[in-house]
């Protein structure tokens, strides 16, 4: 086992990940900008986690996790749109958000904890 997979900041962000990538992957009505940039910053948030765990210095390893939560900012903003659009229902909206909260206090914890 990897030692990013450990960490429950990993498993959060996978499952909300996927959940994310299954709603973008089952409306493929909504426009393809906004898709596919849902999907880049889904994916980015577990990437950049995975990637800073691997990392050996300290400053890279805080580089990629800064990067795992600015990617987690920009999938709120996304969704704040498909919200506004009204192409996302607000109880979804309200589930990802919720998750989306919690997983960049988790990822600030790790950045101040120095990873």
């Amino acid at each position: 086992m990897f030692d990013f997979e450990k960490l429950e900041v990993y498993k959060v962000a996978r499952i909300l990940n996927k959940e994310v990538l299954e709603y973008v992957f089952a409306h493929t009505e909504m426009d393809a900008i906004l898709q596919e940039r849902l999907k880049k910053s889904s994916l980015s948030t577990v990437l950049f986690l995975s990637e800073g765990v691997g990392r050996m210095d300290d400053a890279e390893k805080r580089s990629a996790i800064t990067s795992a939560r600015s990617a987690v900012y920009e999938c709120v903003t996304l969704i704040h749109l498909l919200l506004d659009l009204d192409q996302l229902d607000p109880e979804l909206y309200k589930h990802f958000y919720d998750r989306y909260e919690q997983l960049s206090k988790m990822l600030l914890g790790m950045y101040r904890s120095k990873v």
